[in-house]
């Protein structure tokens, strides 16, 4: 499949000052076609959605176009698309309103590969309701959760099991069909926590066995807000705390206060430009159909990129990775021997590298791995990452060695 990087890289007034961005898992750079869609719809004339006046029919335009959009990057329908102000609100809210059900003898499980916006939600809703925490721990020197290790905590009694879809520290990718049968078998809701996979590969939620799945524009291109996606059959069933006089219609009945129809906009933009990633090789009418063509032309890029980038890391002996599961996202953690990760990221900063340091809220994850509250250096791969950057990176990181 067709990927030109430098055709992509052209749509990134980002990249014009020469840095060579790394920190992707944090936050992506914006296309000039998201910030556009953001600006437009800023300096257009709207109004709260209706259906009266012009403005109130472009709110709800807007609104109706973003869930489309991102229907179709998650294939599911857009009636159970529902937006916040990030996926961590987006958790605690779900983890509020499922819990207010539970009680004492009733169990809850999350994992210590998770960012901890897919713990601590959990975690605090269950201590508030008298249930149970259990934990499934994934092997450190690998990095894998499995099914197995779920199932060694699922009981009949577990009500939620939690999991990310993809580590933001190093990247494993766990087989959630495998863990959503646990959880399913056991009478169990799956959570899933999609913020960093849905910005490398194609995600299809029903396909994963996901009952919700959360997510984040800012991570693949788009503007900063949450995004969650469920059946809209389950969430005609939950009922969260709201305003009398705002509606009970699912989904709006979860979206608290007036939407942010400029970065709806602008996400609805950046799905537009995902789909646009394998150009003319992109098959297919539908916006489904490119995305899914577009996130196989861009997984095949920075597979290429990561296994070159990778073999040199692990050629020096005094670098060790932590990102070591058989499938992963383009994303490694590692440490050097001597150095503080800090220092590395300082000194990669002064050739205009962004590699930033740290646990990045994966509290757990980075404590089982044994690397404390320091974490280590995260470097992650964009659509936007070219050859050169390669280069930089591992020249940069030789330097630091020295």
């Amino acid at each position: 499949m067709a990927y030109d990087v430098e055709s992509v890289r052209a749509h990134f007034p980002a990249l014009k000052d020469g840095t060579a961005f790394f920190d992707g898992p944090g936050g992506s750079q914006t296309p000039d076609v998201v910030a556009e869609a953001v600006a437009a719809t800023l300096l257009s004339p709207i109004s709260n959605r209706g259906d009266v006046t012009a403005s109130e029919r472009r709110a709800d335009e807007t609104v109706t176009e973003a869930r489309s959009a991102l229907g179709d990057l998650l294939a599911v329908d857009p009636r159970g698309i529902v937006f916040g102000r990030s996926a961590t609100e987006l958790t605690f809210m779900m983890a509020r309103t499922l819990s207010s059900g539970w009680g004492p003898g009733d169990e809850v499980v999350v994992t210590r590969l998770d960012h901890d916006g897919n713990v601590r939600p959990w975690v605090i809703a269950a201590e508030a309701a008298g249930a149970t925490v259990r934990f499934a721990d994934f092997d450190p020197a690998t990095g894998e959760l499995t099914a197995e290790d779920v199932a060694a905590v699922v009981t009949p009694r577990t009500r939620v099991v939690a999991v990310t879809a993809a580590s933001n520290l190093i990247g494993t990718r766990p087989d959630l069909p495998a863990i959503a049968a646990v959880a399913h078998d056991a009478g169990a809701l799956f959570h899933v926590d999609g913020v960093h996979a849905t910005a490398h590969v194609s995600v299809d939620v029903p396909a994963e066995g996901a009952d919700v799945w959360v997510c984040s524009p800012y991570k693949f291109l788009g503007p900063h807000h949450g995004v969650l996606a469920a059946d809209p059959a389950l969430l005609e069933t939950l009922h969260p705390a709201k305003l009398v006089p705002s509606t009970d219609v699912v989904p709006e009945r979860f979206e608290l206060g007036t939407l942010p129809y400029e970065m709806l906009a602008g996400s609805r933009a950046a799905v537009d430009f995902l789909a646009t990633l394998a150009g003319d090789a992109a098959p297919g009418p539908t916006r489904r159909e490119r995305l899914v063509a577009s996130f196989s032309a861009l997984e095949e890029h920075e597979e290429r990129l990561l296994a070159r980038l990778e073999g040199e890391l692990r050629s020096h002996p005094r670098i060790r990775l932590h990102s070591n599961a058989a499938r992963r996202t383009p994303t490694l953690l590692l440490t050097i021997d001597g150095i503080d990760p800090q220092e590395v990221r300082r000194l990669l900063a002064e050739r205009d590298i962004n590699a930033p340091a740290g646990n990045f809220y994966a509290w757990e994850c980075s404590h089982h791995l044994g690397l404390g509250a320091a974490g280590g250096l995260r470097v992650g791969l964009a659509p936007y990452t070219s050859e050169s950057d390669i280069d930089r990176l591992l020249e940069g990181l030789v330097a630091a060695l020295q």
